[in-house]
Order: C-alpha cells, then sequence, then structure tokens
C-alpha cells in the first residue's frame, strides 16, 4: 500500500465525508422510536418466556408455593 502525505490524506478523508448522506431529523427519530418499540417488545416477550418457564419448573419440580 502506498504511503500518503497528511495533507493528501485530510483531501480524501473531506472528498469521503462529501459522499456521506446524513439521516435527516424526522428519520433519526423514527429510527429512535422504533429501537424503543423493538426493544419494549423483546422485553415483554423475554419476560413471558420466563415466567412461563418459572411456572413449569415450580410443576416439575414443585418448588415454591
Amino acid at each position: 500500500m502506498a504511503r500518503v502525505n497528511p495533507g493528501q490524506f485530510v483531501r480524501q478523508v473531506r472528498q469521503e465525508m462529501a459522499k456521506v448522506t446524513w439521516p435527516s431529523r424526522k428519520e433519526t427519530t423514527i429510527s429512535t422510536v422504533m429501537v424503543f418499540v423493538m426493544v419494549f417488545l423483546a422485553a415483554l416477550f423475554f419476560f413471558v418466556v420466563d415466567q412461563i418457564l418459572a411456572w413449569g419448573v415450580q410443576l416439575i419440580f414443585g418448588l415454591g408455593g
């Protein structure tokens, strides 16, 4: 790989940064809300599965009340 001097490197970085398309505020907000919704649904799913497994273990081993 060829060595690039610092000035050339900075120019290349600026050229690449100009190609980046940043999300709008609306897109960022929607993505953030969707992440929170998916986290909530995953937490709910694992809570339900955990409760079912705990109930099954209590049923099998006769532990708890």
